[in-house]
């Protein structure tokens, strides 16, 4: 009970300070369309000419519609597209060819087809440090800044987007750090507190706020002259005798002298089909909804990764060429997103990322294509969703209408740093995801890394042959990396193989 009151003010303080649903200030302004996710899935449905979409497995495997996880019957069409054929039909024998021919070719598939395009026109951001404060993570002093990126909508004022990123770094480095981005919520790790002499001021002071806005407050003081009801927070101590357990990923980053930048995809993007006219899609779109080939989800999460890239190479901490991207599951899918797409980011750890991340679309193991097409269509551009359509006025299409594949999209990373990161089943890191598909487009996006000039896997790029090695076992000898650790739905098992791997090659 010692902090109800305070709590409970501060609350009211904060719920005070809330948005509101904004109400169109002129007619130049139109109204936000409000559908809800089905309603705004069953639009694009009809953008499309899409009568019938098939619907998902079920990841249970114990239901009639369960996933497939027969690897004979996995590979309905093997043959993925070639990576170093022009669309037409020139073999890509030179870097040069790469990047003047094939690779925007590749890039113009994946936009219009799977990820959707940048608005020709997305407006600025302006990044403000919100606060600085100086902690201990672990035994490493910390210099954390909250950061606040404030998207310009005099375009259209119904809506705000302002992206939340934590930036923390070593307080006695040298100089500037290498700095791994990670996608998730950003919170101080260890804030700094008042001391006891700050604190028994505060506690002055709330009691003196209390009985002036109450004066029957002063009889419960009185009562209890000991009570204060500002109490600093239970805060681990740095320099107390470590346990067995393993150090936290952002304490083995800073141990090696990295920071690490935490950034909120929904405060950039809402993770829902009903918010795709809200966020910077919604802002863009002055609160209507996609067209077919607009930026989905996961596009738009990388967009704003590259914009806390931007203030980063701002900051005198950082060193802005040594900045990577991180990300799990769907994160993984938008970290790999991100590194394909900007080439700023010199290197990225991607985890446990499945369809629409590193896995191949053609692949028929566990997560499909219809699982995408239906739940998850926001996180794709609307052109995904003719490929799970089994009737409409282009007729039937699959995972093998694809013009490209994830192999491509991870091509696109070359010759930069990748590790590409999973568990396994046993601990939670479900066959859903696909290991071996990921494992196929690693082999095969390995020619791209070795055009370049690059080191791939080590391995064979025969994709249809290639065993994937034992658990733990790291291919870790080239700017494409691989490793399945034996733990579950996380790539925290790895950092300590990812930190030393990058820094090799980051020298």
């Amino acid at each position: 009970m010692k902090r109800i009151l305070f709590l409970v003010m501060a609350a009211a303080i904060a719920l005070g300070g809330q948005a509101q649903e904004k109400k169109s200030p002129s007619p130049e302004y139109p109204l936000m369309v409000t559908f809800t996710a089905q309603q705004d899935h069953e639009n694009m449905m009809k953008q499309l000419g899409i009568t019938v979409l098939r619907p998902g497995p079920s990841g249970n495997e114990s239901d009639p519609n369960h996933a497939n996880y027969d690897e004979t019957l996995a590979n309905p069409c093997p043959e993925l597209p070639e990576v170093l054929t022009t669309k037409k039909g020139k073999k890509v024998t030179t870097p040069e060819m790469w990047w003047e021919v094939r690779r925007p070719e590749i890039v113009e598939e994946f936009e219009r087809e799977v990820y959707g395009r940048l608005p020709a026109r997305i407006p600025e951001v302006t990044w403000t440090v919100k606060t600085t404060d100086r902690e201990f993570v672990g035994w490493t002093p910390v210099i954390a800044k909250q950061l606040v990126g404030r998207v310009d909508n005099s375009a259209y004022p119904l809506i705000d987007v302002e992206i939340d990123m934590m930036l923390v770094v070593p307080a006695n480095a040298r100089g500037p750090v290498p700095v791994l981005m990670m996608f998730g919520r950003p919170s101080f790790p260890a804030p700094a507190q008042p001391s006891s002499e700050d604190l028994e001021k505060l506690n002055e002071a709330f009691r003196a706020m209390m009985i002036a806005h109450d004066p029957s407050m002063k009889e419960i003081f009185d009562r209890y002259p000991a009570y204060t009801p500002i109490t600093r927070a239970a805060m681990p101590n740095p320099f107390a005798p470590r346990g067995q357990a393993e150090p936290s990923p952002t304490e083995q980053l800073l141990a090696a002298g990295w920071g690490y930048a935490t950034i909120d995809p929904n405060s950039i993007q809402t993770d829902n089909g009903a918010g795709i006219t809200r966020g910077i899609i919604g802002l863009v779109n002055k609160g209507q909804p996609r067209k077919p080939e607009d930026w989905g989800a996961l596009r738009a999460w990388a967009w704003g990764a590259a914009r806390g890239l931007d203030y980063l190479e701002t900051d005198p901490l950082v060193d802005a060429k040594k900045v990577g991207i991180e990300g799990v599951s769907r994160y993984g899918k938008a970290a790999l997103v991100t590194l394909a797409f900007e080439p700023r980011f010199a290197m990225g750890l991607i985890g446990s990322s499945g369809k629409g991340g590193v896995t191949l679309h053609r692949r028929n193991f566990g997560e499909a294509v219809e699982s995408l097409t239906g739940g998850e269509y926001y996180w794709m551009a609307g052109n995904y969703m003719k490929y799970g359509a089994e009737e409409a006025s282009f007729g039937r299409k699959t995972g093998c209408d694809l013009p490209i594949d994830s192999h491509q999209l991870l091509a696109l990373c070359a010759p930069r740093l990748a590790f590409i990161s999973y568990g396994i089943p046993e601990k939670g890191d479900a066959k859903w995801l696909d290991q071996q598909g990921s494992w196929m487009a690693t082999i095969a996006a390995g020619t791209v890394y070795k055009l370049l000039g690059a080191r791939d896997l080590g391995v064979s790029n025969n994709y249809m042959t290639e065993k994937m090695p034992p658990v733990n076992t790291g291919l870790l000898d080239g700017e494409l990396a691989w490793r399945q650790h034996d733990g579950g739905h996380t790539d925290a098992p790895n950092f300590k193989h990812f930190i030393p791997w990058a820094l090799k090659f980051l020298k």
